[in-house]
Formats: C-alpha cells, sequence, structure tokens
C-alpha cells in the first residue's frame, strides 16, 4: 500500500512503529468517521425537523463544526504528536485529572461502547445473507441472559480485528485503507447513481420547490436544530482518532493537520451529496417513514428495485468493518499513554517487543467491548454521552486557547486556521448544543454526566493505589 515503508522508524519516547504516511492518517481518519449513521440517521433527524431545508442545514452545521474541530485539533496534534492524543491535549492543558476523565469516559463507553454498537451492526446486516445470524435466534439459554448468533458474530469480528492488530500499526493500516477506500466508493456510487438514475420529479419538485416547508424562523426552530444535530454531529464522529496515534505517523507535524482536514472536509462532502439524494429521490414523508429508518436502502430500491437490501447490507458491512478497525486501533493508544502516566493497569503500558503493538492494552479494550455485546446495554450507555462527548470536545479546544497564553514559547508547527474566531464560535455553538440537549433530554444528559463524574474518584483510587506501590 502507497502508506506502508519498508524502512523501520521508532518513535524514540514510546517505542511504536512509525508506521503511517499521510495516506493512512487521512483513511484512518475518513474510515472511522463512516460507519452505519449516514445510511439510516437522517430519517430521525427528518421527523425532528420536519423540512427539507432544516435537513440540509443540520447536515452542513455538522459538517461545518467538525471541520472546525479538527482544524483547531490539528494545531494541538502537530505540536504535542504523542501517543494518546486528546488526553494528552487535556493533561497538558487542564492537567491529569481531566486527562483521565476523557479516558475513563472513552474506555467505559465512548470507544468500548462504539465497538460493540458497531460489531452488532455488522452482525445485523450480515443476517440479511445469512438470516440463522440473528437477534431472535439463541444459542444459549434466553433474554439478557442468552447468547445469540448475532452476538456471537458481533464478538468473534471484535477478537479476529483486534488480533488483526496486535500484528502491528503497518497491519492494521492495510485494513483500514483497503475497507476505507471500499466504503468511499460506495458512498460515491450512491450520491452519483443517485443523482443520475433515482431523480424522482414528484420528491424533486416537493422537497425543493418547498425547501424550507414546515421550517419557522423563531428560536423553537434553533432549539429544533440544536437537537436534531446529535445524529449528524455523531455520524462524523470518532474523526479524533487519528491524534491517538500521533506517536506512529511519519511526519506528524505536517500529516496529522492535514489528514484531519482533508478526511474530515471529503466525508462531509459525501454526508451532504448522500444527503441531496435522498431529497432528490424520496419525499419528505418517505423519508421520515422510512423502515427502520433505512432511508438508503429505500432510495437504492428506487434504482435496483428488490435487490437493494442485499446492496446496502453489503456496503454497510463494509462501512461497518472498516469503522470497527479503526476504533479497536486508535483506542488502545490512549490506555496506553495513561497507563504510562499510572492512570490505569501497568500492563497496558507496554509494547510487543517484534510487532511494537500495545497488545495489553488491545486485549483489555476487547474483553471490556465484549461484556458490552453480551450485555445489550452499549446503545444507552452511548445516548448517556452523547452530551460527554461533545463536552470533552469543547474542553479540548478551549485547551488551545489555554496553551496559547500558558505555554506561548510551545513548538507550533502548524498554527489553526481561523484562530481566535473559529475556534471560539465552534464552543458557543456547541456550547449552545449542549444547553439544548440538557433542556430537551435531561435523562440522557444528565446520566452521562454521572458517568463522566464517577470517574473523579477512580482517579483519586487509582493515584493513592500507585502511591502505595512506589
Amino acid at each position: 500500500m502507497a502508506t506502508i515503508d519498508t524502512s523501520v522508524i521508532t518513535d524514540a519516547k514510546s517505542g511504536f512503529v512509525k508506521g503511517l504516511g499521510l495516506i493512512g492518517a487521512t483513511t484512518l481518519v475518513m474510515g472511522s468517521m463512516i460507519g452505519s449513521g449516514i445510511f439510516i440517521v437522517s430519517a430521525d433527524v427528518a421527523r425532528q425537523v420536519k423540512s427539507p431545508g432544516l435537513l440540509i442545514v443540520c447536515w452542513i452545521l455538522g459538517a461545518l463544526l467538525t471541520l472546525i474541530a479538527a482544524l483547531s485539533y490539528g494545531e494541538l496534534a502537530a505540536a504535542m504528536p504523542h501517543a494518546g492524543g486528546q488526553y494528552v491535549y487535556l493533561r497538558e492543558a487542564f492537567g491529569r485529572l481531566w486527562g483521565f476523565l476523557y479516558g475513563w469516559t472513552l474506555f467505559v463507553v465512548i470507544q468500548t461502547g462504539t465497538i460493540a454498537a458497531v460489531a452488532v451492526a455488522f452482525a445485523k446486516y450480515t443476517g440479511v445473507f445469512f438470516p440463522s445470524i440473528s437477534a431472535a435466534n439463541y444459542l444459549l439459554g434466553s433474554g439478557k441472559l442468552g447468547i445469540t448468533t448475532q452476538q456471537l458474530l458481533a464478538i468473534a469480528v471484535i477478537v479476529v480485528l483486534t488480533l488483526v492488530n496486535t500484528r502491528g500499526i503497518r497491519t492494521g493500516a492495510i485494513v483500514q485503507n483497503i475497507f476505507t477506500f471500499a466504503k468511499v466508493g460506495a458512498l460515491l456510487g450512491l450520491a452519483v447513481l443517485g443523482f443520475l438514475l433515482g431523480r424522482n420529479p414528484q420528491a424533486v419538485a416537493a422537497n425543493f420547490g418547498h425547501f424550507w416547508q414546515g421550517a419557522t424562523w423563531s428560536w423553537a426552530a434553533v432549539s429544533l436544530v440544536g437537537t436534531a444535530m446529535v445524529g449528524p454531529l455523531f455520524s462524523s464522529d470518532a474523526w479524533n482518532n487519528v491524534t491517538f496515534t500521533a506517536g506512529e505517523v511519519r511526519n506528524p507535524n505536517r500529516n496529522l493537520p492535514l489528514s484531519l482536514g482533508l478526511g474530515v472536509g471529503v466525508v462531509s462532502a459525501l454526508y451532504l451529496a448522500c444527503n441531496f439524494v435522498y431529497l432528490s429521490v424520496l419525499t419528505l414523508p418517505q423519508i421520515q417513514t422510512a423502515p427502520e429508518d433505512r432511508v438508503a436502502t429505500a432510495v437504492v430500491s428506487v434504482m435496483f428495485g428488490q435487490a437493494a437490501t442485499r446492496i446496502m447490507a453489503a456496503a454497510i458491512m463494509v462501512s461497518t468493518f472498516g469503522c470497527l478497525n479503526g476504533i479497536i486501533l486508535s483506542g488502545a493508544r490512549v490506555y496506553f499513554t495513561m497507563a504510562r502516566d499510572s492512570l490505569f493497569f501497568r500492563r497496558a503500558g507496554t509494547l510487543d517487543a517484534q510487532t511494537h503493538a500495545p497488545v495489553f492494552a488491545l486485549a483489555i479494550q476487547c474483553v471490556w467491548a465484549v461484556l458490552l455485546t453480551l450485555s445489550g446495554q452499549y446503545n444507552d450507555l452511548l445516548d448517556y454521552v452523547i452530551f460527554a462527548v461533545l463536552l470533552f470536545y469543547i474542553l479540548t479546544i478551549g485547551g488551545l486557547f489555554r496553551l496559547r497564553r500558558t505555554r506561548p514559547a510551545m513548538e507550533r508547527p502548524y498554527r489553526a486556521v481561523g484562530y481566535p474566531v473559529l475556534p471560539a464560535l465552534y464552543i458557543v455553538v456547541a456550547g449552545l448544543i449542549e444547553i439544548l440537549l440538557l433542556w430537551n433530554k435531561p435523562a440522557f444528559t444528565v446520566r452521562g454526566l454521572i458517568l463522566v463524574l464517577l470517574g473523579v474518584p477512580v482517579y483519586f483510587l487509582w493515584r493513592w493505589k500507585e502511591g502505595r506501590q512506589s
């Protein structure tokens, strides 16, 4: 692959092999972002905003916010190109406690819960081709105490991709490249074929002829859009995972900011194109009532009839498999750095002598993700931490301002585009979304905050334990 070099360059501080070039880092950004969300999220957004124009506004705002965040992170990544990424930025800007709270939440649910959810999505769509793979087909027990064929396949995929990534960054990068190119091609195909073959005059007239139908220019509309943007924002989430692998990126001063900008830019453009296709093929009520929210499947059925389900199932299987690989690969690097700071299991801070992979960190991530898969509670947990994930993004970009003030002499090979206006704009808009989520979905946001705050006693317990052992 273009990203794999035969020479071995090792990071002197961490011991990681620098096996990711610009293309590899960019495919990690794109591959981690693209999961199953783009194929289904628009149905729920459309039900909330009730307007074709506001549907597009949600995706445009989500794209702009994600791109501003990525460009802001680029400065931090280039200045501190160390394994652990966002954990390191929060630690350096606000102290060890804030870094730990992020790492704690990442391990407990953000990364591992996403791994479980994406693996189950992969297994669910595999069931389209093999009906015996089903959430209703129990191998052992029943209910919450049972294991289904769907869960078994999800667990198998998690274990296999964990084993693949224990072979080192080069092997993980090859898998990531292959599946990222495949799913980007699938999204591009959906966009192009949708415009060429699927255009429905009735849908075009209804949606674009009355683009702002159902929209009111009021605080109520702002509240609707702010709450509905959760879908687009978290369909684009995990773009920051490349920062976790910063210690394995060649020429990180250049390649990290570039990969963040390029990766987020390309995926955001594809997401917007797909949503314009949805509105060109389906009327708004058809988008709102798509069976099981499978908007993309409904679009493809217009073009290819009965084959649509299998076509989209295959596309989503490719998409989720590549997404899963990227998330598994990158998450372990955070736990590795936390362990080096004596804030996680000590063995997680070691690398395999031959592959230079954080094998124990990968293994413990795998075990917890498997347990979440068996529990079936990962989707609820993910709902709880939506507020927390956005909070950590706001804090990290706030750290950009703090480090500019407290460490002005820090070498900054790349400086955030539009600083201070664009980073400040992100904080204001994302902060408004947080307030709207607190107001409109208090059950989820309060539980998410509780989950984060549970990390405070764990932090002090861990420090006490390490102090006694030292």
